[in-house]
């Protein structure tokens, strides 16, 4: 049997784009999409800058989508560096999305899986972030679920407009734009916007210092691989610190 036109990616997609969640989780996005467009816009003269080309640029904007790993990855790949050191520095960067993943697992496992690849996708930190805080649970009537859906499609749209359009936009004026206006200090406050919204407990607050140290201490180390022993040493204190609570035993025979 065939399925209904209404279940059609594009339609479900229509479907999304109407609901009035939708434009809550763009508007929400807003407030923040300006601090991301400066990174965007950072990034994608950076890439240009470092010697990728015009093409190579565009791909790696339109594929990749995720501003840290690309800053993170563009001197190693200026500096001819090994694959193996750009997938280990990019995938160690990117490890809070496996994080993010777990918890969006049961918001989303119900949608087919291209819809679940989308999502994993457009969902950046911001768009987690906001949508966590408005949706604490993961609903179960289906009118519940396609708000969710629908308030995290808007966001995630927005998101991704905005950066790829700042980004595209600085592989545009990549040479034209000199580097003393000051677009890599753009790019920073950018991210430590992105970094103090996510710091909401004491033991994220700890790690994201001890991380900055340990970068900061292991800065000699060739290959940018510094990065990757700051995040293993927050990751190792944080599990260290992080010790489950003793059981009660007060109820025990």
């Amino acid at each position: 049997m065939k399925p209904s036109p209404d279940s059609s990616p594009l339609q479900r997609l229509r479907r999304l784009a109407a609901h009035p969640e939708f434009r809550a989780g763009a508007r929400e996005i807003s407030g923040v999409a300006p601090g991301l467009a400066a990174w965007g816009l950072m990034t994608g003269v950076a890439m240009v800058q470092s010697g990728m080309s015009t093409v190579e640029a565009v791909a790696m904007t339109l594929l990749v989508f995720a501003g840290s790993s690309q800053l993170a990855a563009i001197p190693l790949i200026a500096a001819s560096a090994p694959v193996w050191v750009i997938l280990a520095t990019s995938f160690c960067v990117n490890l809070r999305f496996v994080v993010f993943s777990a918890h969006l697992r049961a918001y989303v496992m119900y949608l087919p899986r291209w819809a679940r690849l989308l999502a994993g996708y457009v969902t950046a930190d911001m768009t987690y972030v906001l949508f966590v805080r408005r949706y604490a649970h993961p609903a179960t009537a289906p009118a519940e679920r396609e708000a969710q859906m629908a308030y995290l499609a808007g966001g995630g749209a927005l998101n991704w407009a905005s950066w790829q359009l700042a980004s595209l936009t600085g592989i545009a004026l990549a040479q034209s734009v000199p580097l003393h206006w000051g677009l890599g200090f753009a790019g920073i406050l950018a991210l430590t916007g992105v970094a103090c919204s996510l710091a909401s407990s004491t033991m994220r607050r700890v790690s994201a210092g001890v991380a900055g140290a340990a970068a900061v201490a292991a800065f000699a180390l060739p290959f940018k691989l510094n990065i990757v022993f700051a995040i293993a040493v927050a990751v190792a204190l944080s599990l260290l610190l992080e010790r489950p609570a003793p059981p009660d035993r007060r109820g025990a025979a």
